[in-house]
């Protein structure tokens, strides 16, 4: 949205651009420059080699090896200068068309502030919170009770949940307490104790029994 309102992101890119490519030659001037003057020490060094070795002729061929190096050493500063000039006023073009951006950006946001009225949004966030209760104040009204379950007492219902809670209870106390184990009787030695005699089986326990047997046929 800014960018359409700003209209000029696409030259301040093409600006940086630009200072990035002239940077990136620069770096490859001074690249060069290097190595030409390695060369040109190297031509120096050889000349005086030869020098010893009373080798005039090729002690001079390595001079003007040098003052060609020297020369394109001067050519490439030449060079270079120009790059900086040019750095220069690309900086320049960059940062006059980023205060331009940035003035207009400015003078968008206050066009939109004016088109947004604080009244308008306090009356929007007002119509918000009514449909909001308004919800509220439905859901409620589908959650409360119709019909039977409407005319249900809950005082009614607590009393009665009381009442069951009070029975329990007293039916809980009113259980006979559990009797304590027998105590093992003391047989004196040589006599057999007598075994008891079996308990009668219930009607139950016979019916039971009976089922018990046809169910194992």
């Amino acid at each position: 949205m800014f960018a359409r309102i700003l209209g000029k992101p696409k030259q301040e890119t093409n600006a940086l651009a630009t200072l990035d490519k002239l940077n990136e030659t620069l770096e490859m001037l001074e690249k060069k420059e290097s190595v030409l003057q390695k060369k040109a020490s190297a031509e120096v060094e050889k000349a005086k080699a030869y020098t010893k070795a009373k080798n005039k002729r090729a002690a001079i061929q390595c001079l003007k090896r040098k003052k060609l190096y020297e020369e394109q050493i001067g050519q490439l500063a030449n060079f270079q200068l120009r790059i900086h000039d040019q750095i220069m006023l690309e900086g320049a073009k960059a940062t006059t068309e980023t205060v331009d951006a940035l003035r207009s950006g400015a003078a968008a946001m206050k066009a939109m502030q004016k088109a947004t009225n604080i009244d308008d949004v306090d009356k929007t966030m007002d119509e918000i919170n009514e449909q909001t209760e308004n919800m509220k104040q439905i859901q409620e009204a589908l959650a409360t009770p119709i019909g039977a379950a409407a005319d249900f007492d809950e005082d009614e219902l607590e009393a009665e949940l009381e009442e069951l809670e009070g029975a329990e209870l007293e039916e809980q106390l009113l259980q006979p307490a559990t009797t304590a184990p027998a105590a093992p009787v003391k047989v004196p030695a040589g006599r057999v104790p007598t075994r008891p005699a079996p308990q009668k089986r219930t009607e139950e326990e016979e019916e039971l029994a009976a089922l018990q047997a046809e169910m194992a046929l």
